[in-house]
Parts: structure tokens; C-alpha cells; sequence
């Protein structure tokens, strides 16, 4: 895991996905103005935003002035690139999203999108983050999440092991375990 160490010198990105779905509640949250100030304080000198179907559009900045330099772009045919140059993630609670970042062994921050029906989605993130592989928030709990957050005790997810997802998602679907 990356971790911070407070240096202004190297660029560290913070990537936010909201996947294809519209979630502006979690861009509005990420623009606020002391979410940034929070992120650039822990040592992050990029956000860059994916705002996909939204139509709330965050601020950019260049962060010449000593702030935080903020872009966003709605789409991209591959955000794979994001992900690898990101030293945090965040990221809604799609299920390719969380394994893609947990692959790469990056932070990463779910925020789940409470106005979608039936979110088992919520219920992934939140085993994920019970086992320490992530932290789980809401768009009204980020910036606490954020604040409260160590990725120093964050735990690597297994890779190659389909077993603990197998577990998760027949546990989901109400299989008894075996």
C-alpha cells in the first residue's frame, strides 16, 4: 500500500470514479472546498474526477496557488492508467471497480450510492471493509472517512484467490456456507 508522508514534492493523485452511473452526490462531496484542503493537508496534489452521467460539475483548478490541482473528464474508454498512477481511490461501490483497485493494491474509499434500489453493492463494500481491505463511506460520511482514515492498517486483499468473493457473493445470494 502507498502510504503518506506528507511531501508537497511528488505528485500524488486521488482518482474518483463514479463507474457509468450518475452519482453526483459523491463529485459534489469530493469538490467541496475542505474535502480538498484535507486531501492536499494529508499530502495529495491531484484530484482527478471521472463525473460520468452527472451533471454537477466540480470546480478545476491548476494548483498553482499552493491548493490542490483538480480535473475531471466524464468518460474514458479505459481508466486502468487512473488506477495505477492513483496513490488513493475512491471509488462507487460497483464491483469492478473495488476488485480492479484492490488488484493494484491502492487505497481505495467506496462511497455507497444510497438512491440506487436494491444496493448489494452497499453489502460487498461493507464485508470488504469489515475485513480492513478498504474503508467504506456515504457521500455525507466522506469527508469524516477521509479525516479518520490509515491506510497503514489496510489489508491486501488476496489475489488469485476467487474463493473469499465465491463466499461473499453466495452469502449475498442466501447459499448456506459450506
Amino acid at each position: 500500500m502507498d502510504s503518506v508522508d506528507g511531501s508537497k514534492n511528488s505528485k500524488r493523485v486521488v482518482f474518483v470514479t463514479v463507474g457509468t452511473t450518475l452519482f453526483d452526490a459523491l463529485v459534489r462531496a469530493v469538490d467541496a472546498p475542505e474535502f480538498k484542503q484535507d486531501l492536499y493537508a494529508k499530502g495529495y496534489t491531484h484530484l482527478l474526477i471521472q463525473i460520468g452521467r452527472g451533471s454537477y460539475i466540480p470546480t478545476r483548478s491548476t494548483g498553482d496557488d499552493g491548493s490542490l490541482a483538480v480535473e475531471y473528464f466524464t468518460f474514458s474508454s479505459s481508466i486502468a492508467e487512473s488506477l495505477r498512477s492513483a496513490s488513493l481511490v475512491i471509488s462507487h461501490a460497483g464491483s469492478g471497480s473495488i476488485f480492479e483497485t484492490l488488484r493494484l493494491r491502492k487505497p481505495l474509499i467506496v462511497v455507497v450510492n444510497e438512491d440506487l434500489m436494491d444496493n448489494h453493492q452497499a453489502e460487498l463494500a461493507e464485508e470488504l471493509a469489515e475485513r480492513k481491505h478498504l474503508f467504506c463511506a456515504h457521500p455525507q460520511t466522506l469527508h469524516q472517512t477521509l479525516t479518520s482514515m490509515n491506510i497503514d492498517f489496510l489489508l491486501p486483499y488476496p489475489a488469485g484467490d476467487a474463493k473469499p468473493v465465491a463466499k461473499l457473493i453466495n452469502k449475498f445470494l442466501g447459499f448456506p456456507e459450506d
